[in-house]
């Protein structure tokens, strides 16, 4: 394996395109569905003598395998080569400061060390995409060697966790034994993490970027000196503007905001302190300011509270200069504060207890009021004044009421407002006062700082012409050492980031390490078991040898019957768990159930059993010999991933990715594509919901084809989990589909071998999309009447076969007319359910899969094929009974799934669809003429019996059915 080879070196492109191993998508990522997959451009160092150099790469990571496969670009399908990560180790190079300024994107280079010794050099557009990547090759690594030792990992027993969610193939979930993770170990890993995320060159979206170019090197020095020159006439300029700003220079603006009473109260209680204080020590001056001018950054603007907020605070926690010179101002300001604090509570008091005054007053006229009203209505009432007018009087006097109080309550508010207003313009006078005070203490204040800055420019041009050598000598000095000191900073941070990355890698490698020595002692215990058993079976069939050599001359049974009736019973034992010291050491070579749920040992016939065992033993037999050669996944990754951010087209290279198979993981949503892309004008003329309205009516109103249906339900695919009992999931979505395709076309309904088209749709897709499904085959692929009573459709077909069988396979067909072998009885349920339960399920689907995408073209290709794989044992065979028998399970024989593909869609070329739409034409009207002399002999033979009386008594089979 080409591990870090140069790209002249095809390496696993040599495998073909053809490849049918684990893929690089996301079945076998080990996080689950949602995880990222590890893809994007990087740069490889390539090439010899004067061409060697970095060139642009895209690079896709196969979990499966762990391997990083890198091409020429997204679009490409077959790889320059691959890195194997798993036994590869990673380093990086810390430049010097000044070295990585003159190097540039040399920094971001990294190197992968294969044990061959092999280095291939990577390099990254920048430092971050460089950790990314380390990051995550190293993660990588770590979960494939952890999970080495899992006895299921094989796809073709039980695929790992894909990203799909649709049909019941999907709905399993595959058991993965994976080893329990060191726990000193994962958390010394995670603290040794460098936290980093990538820029849009790696990840899925890269694939709609454009490739990083490497520039030349005259444009890179050009561009590095451009880049120097301008950060120097930065520098410049920064520093010439700082030293023209004088000390007192500011870009700070101010806002005056209105302070709240609060706030105005301290600082009126903090002025009168000041005053008493200065009464007290006269003479002496002070700087402190009733305001503090605080500096807030630039283009921002600080309310005026905040001053005097900050003001208080200062008041309150620095000494004051006075302070520091009269002990006795101290005592005197802490009883002006308590005699101030007594008398605002006493106003607030004095306060409180007017307003409940004024409350009880408001009370007791009201209380007044009402009884006046009561006298004068008692006696009102007593001179017989008329009810309404008293009632209405009642009224008024009510409305009289609450407008005077309405009045009242304004009146009081009117006063509290006005108590407001005066109190604010006293407020605002005082603030006029303290405004007018503070602008005379800022004009002195600049006075002062005029004068000094004056002193200070004279001292300065005095001692200029002194020191000016001396200060400039020192300041070239000071920027050197800064400048030195930045760069040994930077290069402490890079080299603690690089240390930190290879103690990660030396914890590891170290881990990894310890863990293959303790696989190895495994597998050799396990090799040792299994060493045993294969000299036991050997010693056993030497035994049969010898027995089998030696003529038997007696009836006596001889020793060689028990040693195979041994010999069977050791192959078809069940796996038990009595001894489950060994059972780590047994392999797990064939499971019950495919990934397609279909059942891989039969349980009835013990013959039978025997030989799908060792059907099933071929077909593990070839999966891991493919899965040594490239993987057809990583070209369906490479597919998709240049196809994110625009429509799937039909196009040359995804016939041929189709051609060679599906992955797993990817099945489901491409034949839904290739479905939508055959329906998709029958679709746009119904409305939605039509495929649940369909169903809706047919399970509600009376339906002929039900009936039929319901009995060949648990007919359909009886060797299938999901098929196989009348509780099984997939029994009620048949059932679903199959009624509301009967109510959709009628004139079909229902026709036996429908279920099993349904069945196969059913494991990749959902109810609604197998429904499409069964219409492209009955109404776009098929001919008008291949499903209906008489099977016109599919008579034709096979007779179109039998004229391609003559042109393909000559030798073949002769020997089936020499010996009157009609091959049609077989070959017709091939085309009638599209090979279901005719061939082993990895071919079944991978026809599929090509038959969705091209259609009804792809039966006939592979029926020929299959012939042709086995023409020459059939060519063997002498007399019709055994040639029949042979066609009868010859296509569950055939295995090399990549070896039936080549014959279809290589050996059999050209195949165009012109040639089987004029034979379907002409065949079409052979049997029509056919069927309308076998209805004119049906209608003579009815006409005789009517007329003979010994033939009356006489019912045909159709008539006793009606």
């Amino acid at each position: 394996m080409p591990a870090a080879g140069s790209e002249g070196d095809e390496g696993p492109a040599g495998a073909g395109g053809e490849g049918a191993g684990p893929g690089g998508g996301p079945a076998g990522e080990q996080a689950g569905p949602g995880t990222p997959k590890l893809c994007g451009y990087l740069q490889k160092l390539s090439g010899k003598g004067p061409l060697r150099g970095f060139r642009s790469r895209w690079f896709v990571f196969d979990p499966r395998r762990c391997y990083l496969y890198y091409f020429k670009g997204p679009q490409e399908a077959l790889p320059l080569g691959h890195l194997d990560i798993a036994s590869a180790c990673f380093s990086y190079h810390q430049p010097e400061a000044g070295a990585a300024a003159a190097a540039g994107d040399e920094a971001a280079a990294f190197e992968v060390h294969s044990p061959n010794g092999a280095v291939a050099v990577l390099k990254a557009a920048t430092r971050q995409d460089m950790t990314y990547w380390l990051q995550e090759l190293q993660q990588k690594r770590w979960e494939y060697c952890n999970n080495l030792d899992a006895a299921k990992r094989d796809s073709r027993t039980s695929p790992t966790p894909s990203d799909f969610s649709k049909g019941l193939v999907a709905k399993d979930n595959p058991d993965l034994s994976v080893l329990s993770q060191n726990a000193s170990a994962e958390r010394a890993r995670n603290i040794l993490a460098v936290e980093t995320s990538p820029t849009d060159l790696v990840g899925e979206q890269a694939a709609s970027q454009p490739a990083p170019v490497q520039p030349s090197a005259i444009n890179f020095s050009l561009k590095q000196w451009s880049t120097e020159i301008k950060n120097s006439m930065s520098s410049l300029r920064k520093g010439n503007n700082e030293n023209r700003k004088s000390v007192f220079y500011t870009t700070e603006e101010w806002e005056l905001l209105d302070p709240t009473p609060k706030d105005l109260e301290d600082s009126i209680a903090l002025e009168e302190k000041r005053k008493h204080l200065a009464e007290g020590s006269k003479g002496l001056t002070s700087s402190a300011f009733p305001f503090d001018f605080g500096r807030i950054p630039h283009k921002t603007r600080r309310p005026l509270k905040d001053m005097i907020g900050s003001s208080k605070n200062r008041n309150s926690s620095d000494s004051s200069p006075t302070e520091w010179y009269s002990g006795n101002g101290n005592k005197l300001v802490s009883e002006l504060q308590l005699k101030y604090q007594s008398q605002q509570e006493e106003l607030e008091k004095l306060k409180k207890d007017l307003l409940s005054q004024k409350e009880l007053v408001r009370l007791l006229q009201q209380t007044v009021r009402s009884s006046q009203y009561d006298k004068y209505f008692a006696s009102r009432l007593c001179e017989g004044v008329p009810k309404d007018k008293l009632e209405l009087l009642h009224q008024k006097d009510d409305q009289i009421l609450g407008l005077n109080n309405q009045l009242e309550k304004l009146n009081l508010e009117k006063d509290s407002l006005q108590q407001e207003v005066k109190n604010l313009k006293c407020k605002v006078g005082e603030l006029n006062e303290q405004l007018g005070m503070l602008m005379e203490t800022i004009q002195a204040k600049d006075e002062v700082i005029m004068k000094l800055s004056r002193q200070l420019s004279e001292c300065e041009d005095s001692t200029s012409s002194q020191s000016g050598a001396v200060n400039s000598s020192v300041a070239t000095c000071t920027n050197k050492e800064l400048q030195e000191l930045d760069r040994l900073k930077d290069n402490l941070q890079g080299y603690k980031t690089q240390n930190k990355f290879l103690n990660k890698e030396i914890l590891e490698l170290s881990a990894l390490r310890r863990n293959a020595e303790a696989r190895e002692r495994e597998w050799q215990a396990k090799y040792t078991s299994l060493e045993a058993k294969l000299c036991q079976i050997e010693s056993k069939y030497l035994i049969l040898l010898q027995e089998m050599k030696t003529p038997v001359c007696s009836e006596e049974q001889s020793p060689a019957r028990e040693v195979i009736t041994q010999l069977l019973e050791d192959a078809l034992k069940a796996e038990t768990s009595e001894q489950p010291e060994q059972a780590f050491f047994k392999p797990h070579l064939v499971s019950e159930y495919d990934i397609y749920g279909f059942q891989t040992v039969p349980e009835d016939d013990d013959e039978e059993k025997l030989v799908a065992k060792s059907r099933a033993l071929d077909l593990r037999s070839l999966s891991l010999s493919e899965n040594r050669e490239i993987s057809t996944g990583v070209k369906w990754e490479n597919y998709l991933a240049s196809t994110m951010n625009r429509e799937m087209m039909r196009c040359v290279e995804l016939k041929n990715l189709i051609r060679s198979g599906i992955p797993h993981e990817h099945r489901s949503k491409m034949w839904k594509w290739c479905v939508n892309l055959h329906v998709k004008k029958f679709k746009d003329s119904t409305d939605p919901g039509y495929f649940q309205t369909l169903l809706q009516n047919a399970l509600e109103k009376q339906n002929p084809a039900s009936k039929q249906i319901e009995l060949d339900l648990l007919r359909t695919l009886p060797n299938n989990k999901h098929y196989s009992s009348p509780t099984s999931e997939g029994i009620q979505k048949l059932r679903n589909v199959l009624l509301a395709f009967s109510w959709r076309n009628p004139d079909i309904g229902y026709c036996q071998g429908l279920n099993r088209l349904v069945a196969i749709a059913l494991l990749y897709l959902e109810q609604e999309d197998a429904f499409w499904c069964l219409v492209t085959i009955v109404e776009v692929f098929m001919p008008r009447d291949y499903y209906t009573k008489t099977l016109l459709g599919s008579q034709v077909d096979q007779r179109v076969f039998k004229d391609l069988m003559s042109e393909k396979l000559p030798r073949l067909h002769a020997h089936f007319e020499q010996y009157k072998v009609d091959y049609t009885l077989i070959t017709f349920n091939w085309f009638l359910v599209v090979f279901v339960d005719s061939v082993v399920s990895d071919i079944l689907f991978k026809i599929w899969d090509s038959f969705l995408y091209e259609g009804p073209k792809v039966i006939f290709r592979f029926a020929l094929a299959l012939f042709k794989y086995k023409e020459e044992e059939i060519l063997k065979l002498q007399d019709s009974m055994s040639i029949f028998k042979y066609l009868r399970y010859f296509t569950r024989t055939i295995l090399d799934a990549r070896k039936l593909t080549g014959i279809a869609f290589g050996d059999l070329n050209p195949f165009p669809l012109r040639q089987i739409r004029n034979r379907r034409t002409y065949h079409l009207e052979k049997v029509r003429l056919e069927l309308t002399e076998l209805e004119a002999i049906r209608e003579d033979f009815l006409r005789e019996r009517e007329t003979c009386v010994e033939k009356r008594d006489l019912i045909s089979d159709d008539e006793e059915d009606s």
